[in-house]
């Protein structure tokens, strides 16, 4: 009897002890954990700005066509500032901040408003309009830069985070997941590759941070589909690893090169063909017009990559280093060419 006790009973009676404790741990545990991301929210926030831009515009009544009408009316011809307001991302501890280009493009001021409430003006570093990226820069210390996390991770269903001052009233957060990945055509851009969201995003959160649960920025917020003007829950942001390639540039060299061949393609192969992008112009004295491509023909591969689609082919273009060599694979009247341009630079959008 003595050994039952020993070896069986009392350790079932410490081990439901110890169990009954674990569990009541457990459950104070989770009384005391509320649901919800305030710790990312708090983790990110002070790393997003509000951003106030503004212009000098010229007055109608330097065209020659108003100046008529504009003497009739004294104040109709007076210069007037243009403001616009938007978002921004701390990403370097010495000032650099990612925002949208369309948030300060043809700013003359720029002011950069932190999440304690202090503010400072900013300097355009460099832009490029064709990811509706920009870089500006502020003199200032004691900045948080965001902890940068990997847009190529995240999945379809995962928490989003939208940090961001829509309409003007201030930071503010709004919730949603990833609705898609890897967007395209949603923009005049050859180089969509959005994350869709459903983070209420609106007017003055363009430049702003998406983030994840943990509070790591996995996009730039940038634009929406919208009948209403407003949120109707299809959002767009830059993925990360896109908007910090293109910061390292735009801060070692103050803009972004591309490569450029000088052709408008197709968008994509004739019905029933895999492959095969009919050349539709070509640029006069551009690397493509030099190497011989016609109007006409068709790009079947490039550097021995099929050109499946005009977006693809455009990205190929722009990634290869100016000077470097293209290698394509060319149809012409049902013979095939080889052919060889060397990539120029893509000329800058405005």
């Amino acid at each position: 009897m003595r050994e039952f006790v020993r070896y069986v009973l009392l350790p079932a009676i410490v081990g439901g002890l110890v169990g009954f404790a674990v569990m009541l741990a457990m459950h104070f545990d989770t009384l005391s954990s509320k649901p919800g991301y305030a710790s990312a929210v708090k983790r990110a926030s002070p790393s997003v700005v509000n951003i106030y831009s503004t212009k000098l515009v010229a007055p109608i009544c330097q065209l020659p066509r108003f100046r008529d009408w504009c003497s009739r009316f004294s104040t109709t011809g007076s210069n007037h500032m243009q403001s616009s307001l938007g978002s921004g991302v701390i990403v370097h501890e010495d000032g650099y901040i990612l925002t949208n280009n369309h948030v300060i493009a043809g700013a003359d001021e720029i002011l950069v408003a932190f999440s304690n409430g202090q503010a400072t003006t900013a300097k355009l570093v460099g832009s490029d309009p064709e990811t509706d990226l920009a870089v500006i820069r502020v003199q200032a210390s004691g900045l948080t830069p965001i902890s940068v996390g990997s847009s190529d991770e995240v999945e379809v269903g995962d928490v989003a985070l939208a940090i961001g001052n829509p309409f003007g009233i201030g930071q503010t957060v709004s919730s949603g997941i990833i609705s898609a990945k890897g967007r395209a055509g949603v923009s005049p851009s050859p180089y969509d590759d959005f994350i869709q969201t459903d983070a209420a995003i609106n007017p003055g959160n363009s430049g702003g941070a998406l983030i994840d649960a943990e509070g790591n920025l996995i996009g730039i917020n940038t634009m929406i589909v919208s009948r209403s003007g407003g949120s109707d829950g299809i959002g767009f942001a830059i993925p990360a690893r896109l908007a910090m390639s293109i910061l390292t540039e735009i801060m070692e060299n103050g803009r972004v090169t591309r490569g450029w061949l000088g052709v408008e393609l197709a968008s994509a192969p004739p019905a029933g063909a895999g492959v095969g992008l009919e050349i539709i112009d070509v640029q006069r004295n551009g690397p493509a017009d030099n190497a011989g491509l016609r109007v006409g023909d068709y790009i079947l591969a490039i550097n021995e990559l099929p050109a499946v689609s005009s977006m693809v082919v455009s990205r190929q273009i722009a990634h290869a280093e100016p000077g470097s060599d293209l290698k394509l694979d060319v149809l012409r009247r049902g013979r095939q060419l080889s052919l060889t341009a060397e990539s120029g630079v893509r000329p800058q959008s405005n």
